[in-house]
C-alpha cells in the first residue's frame, strides 16, 4: 500500500500562485508516473497534469501556460506550480501515483480562489 501526503493548498486571491507537494509516506521504487488531478463541487475529477519518471509531461488545456508540474526523482516528489490563479481554479486536488501497474491516490488538498 502506497500513502500519498499533500501539501500546499489554501486559500488564495484571484491571479494569485500557490505550489502544491506531494511525496510518499515512504521510499517507493518503480513509480512510473505522478501527477495532479482536481474535483470541483458537483464535477467530475478532471486530469490537471501528470509526468513520467523520465520528465514526460502532459497537461489538460485549460491549464497549459499557467501551471507547471515537476518532480523530484531522487525524492519521489511531485510539485504543482499554479500561477494566474482563477476562480474556477477551486477544487479539491489529488495528487497520483502510478506503481507499476497499480495506482494510488492521495487524500487530497483544497484549494480556493476568491475573486
Amino acid at each position: 500500500q502506497v500513502q500519498l501526503v499533500e501539501s500546499g493548498g489554501g486559500l488564495v486571491q484571484a491571479g494569485g500562485s500557490l505550489r502544491l507537494s506531494c511525496a510518499p509516506s515512504r521510499n517507493i521504487f518503480s513509480i512510473v508516473l505522478m501527477g495532479w488531478y482536481r474535483q470541483a463541487p458537483g464535477k467530475q475529477r478532471e486530469l490537471v497534469a501528470t509526468i513520467t519518471s523520465g520528465g514526460t509531461t502532459n497537461y489538460a488545456d485549460s491549464m497549459k501556460g499557467r501551471f507547471t508540474i515537476s518532480r523530484d526523482n531522487a525524492k519521489n516528489t511531485v510539485y504543482l506550480q499554479m500561477n494566474s490563479l482563477k476562480p474556477e481554479d477551486t477544487a479539491v486536488y489529488y495528487c497520483y501515483a502510478r506503481v507499476q501497474i497499480y495506482g494510488y491516490w492521495g487524500q487530497g488538498t483544497q484549494v480556493t480562489v476568491s475573486s
